[in-house]
This record gives C-alpha cells, sequence and structure tokens, in this order.
C-alpha cells in the first residue's frame, strides 16, 4: 500500500475522471433554465470558465515552448523529451480537476460568506492579495518544498515530480495529491484572504489564478523568455522573478532554487544557485544552441495531419497518426495555416531528437502533397528546397535527406538538380534510397571482392550492384526468371 496522498483517488478512471465536473454542469444547466439565460452570477459556471481557460493557458504555454522555430536557439535543456515522461504526465490535469472540486466546496462553505455576493472589482482585494502572497504564499511554498526534498518525503512524493528530466508546461502540475495541496494552498492564500475581509471580487480571482497559471508555466516551459538586459539594467529584478533556467537548475541538482515565484527568499534561506544569472544570460544569448549533424527535410502531406505536429496536442502527436473528431472543429484554422504558408512562410523545424550524440532535426517546407503536382508551384517548391539546402550548408550540417516528394524525379531530378547548380556543398544532399546504399556499401570491408546481392531488382538493390561492380567487385545475383527483363 502506497503512502497516503500519493496516488490520486479517481486514477483508475481514465478518461472517466471527467465525470467528477457532473455535478457542477448539471448545476450551471440548473441554474441557466431558471433564469432563462447565462447565469452569470453563479460561481459554479465560473469555475467551469476557470477551468477551461486554465487548460488553454497551459495548451498554449506547450505549444510556445515546443516551437522550436521561435524557441530553437533559447531552450535550457537541450534534449528532448520521451515517451517516459509523456506517459508519467499524461494526467497532469488531476491538480486542476482537485482545485475545481475544492473551489466548489469553498462557495458553499460558511467560512466564506463574502462570496455570495459577485462583485467584479474591489482594489483593496488586489492589494490584500498581493500582500499575502509575498508575506505568505512564498515563504510558506519555499518552506514545504524544502521540506519535500527531505528524506522520506523526496522518496515517497516529490520524486515523482522529479522524475520529468526536461520541464515542459505540463510538468507544471503533475505531481501527487500531497504536492498538489501545497501548491494548491500557496495559490488560495491571497485569495481567501481578501475574502475573508470582505474584498474579494470575481475579477480577483480570474487575475489571480491566471496569473499564478501563466508564471508556473512560464517557469516550466524550458525556454527563456526574458531578456538578460532586463537584468543588467534592474539588477533587484532578479529577486523579484525568477526564470525558466532558474528552476531548471532545482529540477537538475535539485539542492537550489526553491521559491515559488520570487528568488528573493531563497537568496534570504541562503539556497540561491550560484551560477543562476550566468546560465541564464548564456541561454537568453543562444549559447546552448548547437548545429544539427542530420537534416531529414520533410513536407506537410495534407490539413488534417498538419494537426499532428508536436507543438499542437500532445495527446495526439505522440501517438500514431490517425483521423480525430475532436481535431476537425479546428480544420479551418488549420486551413488559414495552409494558405498564409504559401504566401509568406519558409522552412521551419519541427522537431529533432539525439541518435548516439548526434543532433537530428526535422525539417519542413511549408507546402502540401497535393501542391507538388499543381504545375505553376514547381519552382517555389524548388526554390524552397534550395533555399533549405543552402542554410544548412551554412550552418554546417553533414547529411540533409530529401523526403517523399521533395525528391521526386519530375520535381528535380531526386535532387540532382541543386547538386548540379551548386557543386561545391558542402553539404550532403540525400534521399532515402541513395543514404541507404551509402549505409551498406560503407559495411562492406575493402578486401572484398565478391558479393553476394539478393533483393537486387529493386531500385535501391540496382544502384548498388553497379556501384559495385565499377569498383571491380564481382557481383553475384540470385532472382527469378520473371525477373530478368528488371535489368
Amino acid at each position: 500500500m502506497g503512502a497516503p496522498l500519493s496516488s490520486w483517488p479517481w486514477a483508475g478512471l481514465g478518461a472517466y475522471k471527467y465525470v467528477l465536473y457532473g455535478p457542477l454542469v448539471a448545476k450551471v444547466a440548473q441554474e441557466w433554465r431558471e433564469q432563462g439565460g447565462a447565469p452569470t452570477d453563479s460561481w459554479c459556471l465560473h469555475l467551469l470558465l476557470l477551468l477551461a481557460l486554465r487548460s488553454l493557458i497551459h495548451q498554449l504555454w506547450f505549444s510556445y515552448a515546443n516551437m522550436l522555430f521561435f524557441t530553437r536557439r533559447r531552450r535550457v535543456v537541450p534534449d528532448g523529451v520521451d515517451f517516459h515522461q509523456i506517459d508519467a504526465e499524461w494526467d497532469w490535469d488531476n491538480m486542476v480537476i482537485m482545485q475545481t472540486l475544492l473551489g466548489a466546496m469553498a462557495i458553499s462553505s460558511p467560512l466564506f460568506p463574502a462570496m455570495s455576493e459577485l462583485r467584479a472589482w474591489d482594489p483593496r482585494g488586489w492589494a490584500v492579495a498581493l500582500l499575502l502572497h509575498v508575506a505568505v504564499s512564498e515563504p510558506g511554498f519555499r518552506w514545504a518544498h524544502r521540506a519535500l526534498h527531505r528524506g522520506p518525503l523526496f522518496s515517497r512524493y516529490h520524486s515523482k515530480h522529479h522524475s520529468s528530466p526536461v520541464t515542459q508546461p505540463l510538468t507544471s502540475a503533475y505531481g501527487t495529491p500531497l504536492e498538489s495541496l501545497v501548491l494548491t494552498l500557496a495559490m488560495a492564500a491571497p485569495l481567501a484572504g481578501a475574502f475573508l475581509v470582505g474584498a474579494g471580487s470575481v475579477s480577483l480571482v480570474y487575475g489571480h489564478i491566471f496569473a499564478f497559471d501563466y508564471l508556473r508555466c512560464m517557469g516550466y516551459s524550458n525556454v527563456e523568455v526574458i531578456s538578460h538586459r532586463a537584468f543588467q539594467a534592474f539588477p533587484l529584478l532578479r529577486y523579484l522573478i525568477y526564470t525558466p533556467t532558474y528552476l531548471s537548475l532545482h529540477h537538475q541538482e535539485k539542492d537550489s532554487n526553491f521559491c515559488l515565484f520570487m528568488p528573493l527568499f531563497d537568496l534570504l534561506g541562503g539556497t540561491v544557485h550560484p551560477r543562476s544569472w550566468e546560465l541564464q544570460k548564456e541561454v537568453d544569448q543562444g549559447k546552448n544552441d548547437r548545429v544539427p549533424d542530420f537534416v531529414f527535410l520533410a513536407h506537410v502531406v495534407d490539413v488534417v495531419s498538419s494537426m499532428h505536429v508536436p507543438f499542437a496536442f500532445r495527446a495526439c502527436s505522440s501517438q500514431p497518426w490517425t483521423t480525430r473528431l475532436v481535431l476537425l472543429p479546428l480544420w479551418p484554422i488549420a486551413f488559414c495555416l495552409m494558405v498564409l504558408q504559401v504566401l509568406c512562410s519558409k522552412t521551419f523545424t519541427v522537431s529533432f531528437y539525439c541518435l548516439r550524440g548526434a543532433l537530428h532535426q526535422t525539417w519542413t517546407i511549408p507546402r502540401y502533397s497535393f501542391q507538388y503536382f499543381i504545375p505553376p508551384m514547381k519552382d517555389g517548391i524548388n526554390r524552397q528546397i534550395e533555399l533549405a539546402i543552402l542554410r544548412a550548408d551554412r550552418m554546417g550540417v553533414k547529411v540533409l535527406s530529401l523526403a517523399a516528394l521533395n525528391k521526386n524525379e519530375a520535381l528535380n531530378g531526386g535532387g540532382t538538380l541543386f547538386v548540379d547548380r551548386h557543386p561545391d556543398l558542402r553539404v550532403r544532399v540525400v534521399h532515402g534510397n541513395t543514404l541507404t546504399a551509402a549505409v551498406i556499401l560503407n559495411e562492406i570491408p575493402g578486401s572484398v571482392k565478391e558479393v553476394f546481392l539478393t533483393g537486387a531488382t529493386s531500385k535501391l538493390g540496382r544502384a548498388i550492384a553497379l556501384y559495385l561492380c565499377r569498383k571491380r567487385i564481382r557481383v553475384l545475383v540470385r532472382f527469378n526468371n520473371d525477373q530478368t527483363d528488371q535489368w
């Protein structure tokens, strides 16, 4: 049996956990029917709106953090996210569910009578919330966070959160119920104080929760978003707001940088990592960037598959592609983006991975499959491919592989058009067949005088056989009688 509050009570429900929102939805539906319109004075409605908007904040930050064409040079940890981390964080929204349910309990609690009155704005509440955040939430969270790093509390609870090697915006909500309760108390304390003194308002609830989630997602984004020049111009600012680099150092080394949002409390407690600002400057200047060893130059298949990119929805992009009905409402947006890409887009980085120490990136030509068969677009597509090859050559990329229709014989002769046009290219322009042939030929020892080849009737097999013959290596081929006409 696990430790108390180390697992979620609805973990066995899977996707059916969202049934927990049923009572809130039913309450809003009842009030809507009774009032003949949207019950804008209902806290239940506001809780559901907060749920949707908070999920949107996490999704937007996730999309931005994984748009490598914007963020590649400012990534704090250069490694990618593996499937083990994706599986572990799959139910990242458990904390949001818990906070929504606790909020539903709070609005009906006699401890907060002021919540029965829905005021849109009260400046006193904002002042009280800010004061309580600095005086209670920040030091309280840091104390609890540091306690979670000690002895059994870490091994039974907090180690799960630190099992994610590369922080992502969704990692900010990933953890055990105990950790989520600590974070919920830090977020709720300023709101509770404002309502207890009768200064709470709807705008305060929305504003405080949005700011809290925004800063959490920013810190976990793994992308440096604050310029080091801001800290140079205003040195005290570095103690008022943390950075993604600051939090990444905590995740990596675990013995420093415990604060919620304000490093001031780490400074007072003597737990600021000494390289926090030096490393932040290096990341912001792009010194963490690396030239890829290999580039796969792809293109978009169709409008539906374009929504399967890594920076869209993790639940879709982390699984094999299939048409998902939930994405169909976004089809008009994807179609408009397709038109926009034709008008003003250029090749961009979509994904990457590391294999045996080599960095592999996927670049995408902003053209869709059907456009390759429109004659007037042929020159424009070749121009995009040529610019990508020249860019890779300038960067120092070793190998660039043309994918699918980018190597079409009718389009550019399998890439020979660009090699002939630029004979001094340092980057090796290949495609699947030529790259496979090169790998096979490289494995043949130089002392070999005879090779027995199977499958030689394929285009790849014939290319290998002809190359070996030119090298004066005897080639033995086995094929059926009905295959002789292919030679």
